[in-house]
């Protein structure tokens, strides 16, 4: 299923159409017996929220399609998560005790006979099998034959203004199968469209910032505009460099060498390896050597105008060059989905694992914890679970909408940020200052107020609140093992007395009014496409940066990888290895001034003066200790050392 991820450029919600991907749960979701079908087991949360007696539009035609996914469990779901909890945690005498993709395949994997078994059931029902995989079989056939298979009948409902078909109850699959299926995906077809695209988009229209700039914080301040918070502010900074970053973030000598980095996105730009080069010779950074950067794409893409795919290009190409330029020797791996769709972007994280392409993955994608469904959520969590595993560690951007409230009327988390198996990257504020020496952050919170008409103040200044790091807790998650003893229990039993999840782990610049430039080939209004640079944001910004970091100390811990990273992260609160990120780290409001082209390109249409508080995320706050905006902290000087093997 799909949602909305806000990636912020320069302070501009440039709106991609994401992924839905369910929320974590701890063990992923075996089977469960159900005393009132005899001789079948339940799926559980096969049977969505929205398909609910009062939105019944009545059967869906025997002769419909559908096509589904079959996710299997493996020989014993609960050995896998309890292996995957061994190996990343720093007390435990397994910790750092990997499996190769093929020992992990061959330990926790589906048997043979597990996956002859379940193709025999689908095929007795009527259902073709279309695909194997070792996490999933799939099917396709007419609706009779999967209300055959999955011992529920498939009617279509109403959901908003559309109507979509789904199962009337939980999906259920023979008992004799003994626990061989984890789930079943595609019985409810609310996101799925039937078109296809084969041909991807020309690059987004072109995007510029205005000045004035800062080239640091505070480097030209705003001296004709009015004051804010007592005094004179200064001018956003352009766009951080990867210089500025690897110094505020303690990089010292070390540059991810022999470390792999995975990206994944939807899509894939096709200017990445130019954009790339030129950004790398353009700022200092190192050049790509052949085999640095490399892209692993599927066969065709669907779905290219509904997830808006030229959009993707730009997330894709700020992942890469952020990465590098934090971690310039580590070896890139981009791996794009066909489409944003759950399905796509899994077959990503999955050839991620199967292949074991990095031992790092940036994911700069989610949507909201509402829009989640225990089904997916068990077919993610296997990923992970397999990841850890193999000594791979994904991390997620934790969105860019705060608490989620001003955007869906809903406080709650992003999703899947909010998986125990994953680390979620919240964002700050980053003042870099001259000769590169690391200021101060406050967690991002953005409140805007514009310059009034006669030039002389800023009407209802602070403004209201537009974007900030995602966070908070988690309502279908329950509180992981390593949370305990460091996150607030005010935060954790915030949805439930007996504790959840909380977001985030760990944090890295996003504001894009100290973000980070990027460069890219955009399509200029004569129709040429041509290379130009732009300020970014976001915590689409904040997760490579992390991931960059985590690659500096791998390489630190003389290769070794950091796997599932959070109980090391956890284990590591309270050092010189954060920075504790606080609102206000400077005792008085803080803001810069921003001035942006009103049609985005140049000045014939006028200039908009604006200021922009910091340091404001909507009710999240960020405080002394762990927070629900920054986690832990922002890595400093010690962090990458830390790892060091002494």
């Amino acid at each position: 299923m799909r949602s909305n991820r806000a990636k912020v450029r320069a302070g501009v919600s440039m709106a991609a159409t994401l992924p839905m991907l369910a929320g974590a749960l701890a063990l992923g979701i075996p089977a469960a017996h159900a005393a009132d079908n005899p001789g079948r087991d339940t799926l559980a949360g096969t049977k969505p929220a929205w398909a609910t007696t009062k939105a019944d539009k009545g059967a869906t035609s025997d002769n419909s399609g559908v096509s589904a996914r079959v996710y299997l469990a493996g020989r014993n779901a609960t050995a896998l998560a309890a292996y995957a909890k061994a190996v990343s945690d720093p007390s435990s005498a397994s910790y750092g005790k990997y499996l190769t993709a093929r020992q992990a395949e061959d330990r926790f994997g589906a048997t043979e006979a597990q996956v002859a078994a379940v193709r025999s059931w689908l095929t007795s029902a009527g259902l073709k099998v279309t695909g194997v995989t070792r996490h999933y079989v799939s099917v396709s056939g007419d609706v009779s034959a999967a209300e055959k298979a999955f011992g529920t009948q498939l009617h279509n409902y109403a959901k908003g203004s559309r109507t979509y078909r789904a199962p009337t109850k939980s999906a259920s699959v023979p008992d004799a199968l003994n626990g061989a299926v984890l789930t079943v995906t595609g019985l409810d077809n609310a996101p799925h469209k039937a078109t296809h695209s084969d041909t991807l988009p020309p690059p987004d229209a072109v995007f510029k910032n205005a000045g004035p700039f800062s080239s640091y914080y505070g480097s030209k301040v705003a001296t004709t505009l009015p004051d804010a918070y007592g005094g004179k502010i200064p001018y956003a900074v352009k766009g951080y460099t990867g210089k500025q970053l690897r110094a505020a973030y303690g990089a010292g000598s070390y540059t991810g060498k022999g470390v792999r980095v995975a990206i994944t996105d939807a899509y894939a730009s096709p200017t990445i390896a130019y954009d790339a080069a030129t950004y790398a010779k353009k700022h200092g950074d190192a050049a790509y050597p052949t085999g640095r950067l490399r892209q692993v794409l599927p066969d065709g893409y669907t779905h290219a105008d509904e997830c808006g795919a030229s959009g993707w290009y730009g997330e894709e190409t700020l992942d890469v060059e952020a990465v590098h330029a934090v971690a310039p020797a580590a070896d890139i791996t981009y791996v794009g989905g066909a489409s944003c769709y759950d399905d796509d972007l899994l077959d990503s994280l999955s050839k991620v694992v199967d292949q074991h392409l990095a031992d790092v993955v940036s994911n700069s994608w989610g949507s909201i914890e509402t829009a989640q469904t225990p089904d997916l959520a068990a077919a993610y969590d296997q990923v992970f679970q397999f990841g850890a595993v193999e000594g791979i560690g994904f991390y997620f951007s934790s969105g860019d909408n705060g608490d989620e409230v001003a955007n869906t009327g809903t406080k709650q988390v992003d999703t899947p940020a909010n998986s125990a198996w994953v680390t979620a990257v919240g964002g700050t504020s980053l003042a870099v200052g001259k000769g590169d020496k690391y200021l101060w952050e406050t967690g991002w919170g953005t409140e805007k107020a514009s310059l009034s008409a006669d030039g002389k103040s800023w009407t209802d200044f602070p403004g209201a609140f537009t974007s900030g790091a995602g966070g908070g807790t988690s309502k279908t998650v329950a509180e992981p093992f390593y949370q305990k003893g460091v996150v607030p229990n005010a935060l954790a039993t915030a949805n439930s007395a007996t504790g959840n999840r909380v977001v985030p782990d760990i944090s890295a610049i996003a504001d894009p009014n100290t973000g980070f430039l990027v460069g890219q080939t955009q399509t200029f209004p004569d129709g040429s496409q041509q290379y130009s640079e732009y300020r970014i944001g976001g915590t689409s910004l904040a997760s490579p940066v992390i991931a960059a970091v985590q690659a500096l100390a791998q390489q630190a811990g003389g290769g070794k990888a950091i796997g599932f990273a959070n109980p090391s992260i956890y284990a590591r609160y309270g050092t010189k290895a954060y920075h504790d990120v606080t609102d206000n780290p400077t005792g008085s409001g803080l803001a810069v001034a921003r001035v942006d082209y009103a049609n985005s390109l140049d000045a014939s249409e006028g200039l908009l003066t604006s200021v922009r508080t910091l340091g404001a995320d909507s009710s999240l706050k960020a405080v002394k200790g762990y927070d629900d905006v920054t986690g832990v902290g922002t890595p400093a000087g010690g962090y990458v050392e830390s790892y060091r093997r002494r």
